[in-house]
């Protein structure tokens, strides 16, 4: 398997890492790093074979969290900070229609499947809505809102 990264390089990490149940001394689903943060690859390994490992020194936080290529960015690569990430919950803040359609009413659950930094007019999200089944959509981040409880009162 071909590595992108060699051992000393910068790296980012583009999304929150959380304890999987590997990280000592951690609650599971414990945040391990914030999304943005910078570190060093210090080892190299792989995963059931088929997946490349970066062991990565955060020397701010004094962690070293091992994170799959795919979460990985160079750190000298452009990087455009986001609201939201993968599988978090969200809900729509307005109402969202297409040709004329509503889609899905404001306040609609849906949950991030893939974060777009690259998208033209800034950050936009695939979501899948609640209110769609299998149906995501392109949402632009000011159309969305952080999933909060309900709270009777």
């Amino acid at each position: 398997m071909k590595t992108r990264w060699d051992l000393g390089d910068a790296v980012r990490v583009m999304r929150n890492v959380r304890n999987d149940g590997t990280y000592p001394g951690e609650e599971t689903g414990a945040l391990l790093m914030r999304r943005g943060s910078i570190g060093h690859v210090v080892d190299i390994g792989t995963f059931l074979q088929d997946q490349i490992i970066y062991s990565v020194h955060f020397l701010d936080a004094g962690r070293i969290v091992g994170c799959r290529e795919e979460e990985l960015l160079g750190a000298d690569e452009p990087w455009v900070p986001s609201e939201y990430e993968f599988r978090q919950k969200v809900r729509a803040n307005r109402t969202l229609a297409a040709d004329g359609e509503i889609l899905v009413a404001a306040g609609g659950i849906g949950e991030v499947l893939k974060v777009l930094r690259d998208a033209p007019g800034g950050v936009c999200y695939h979501v899948h809505f609640d209110a769609l089944p299998g149906r995501p959509l392109v949402v632009p981040e000011r159309a969305l809102a952080p999933l909060t409880p309900f709270h009777h009162g």
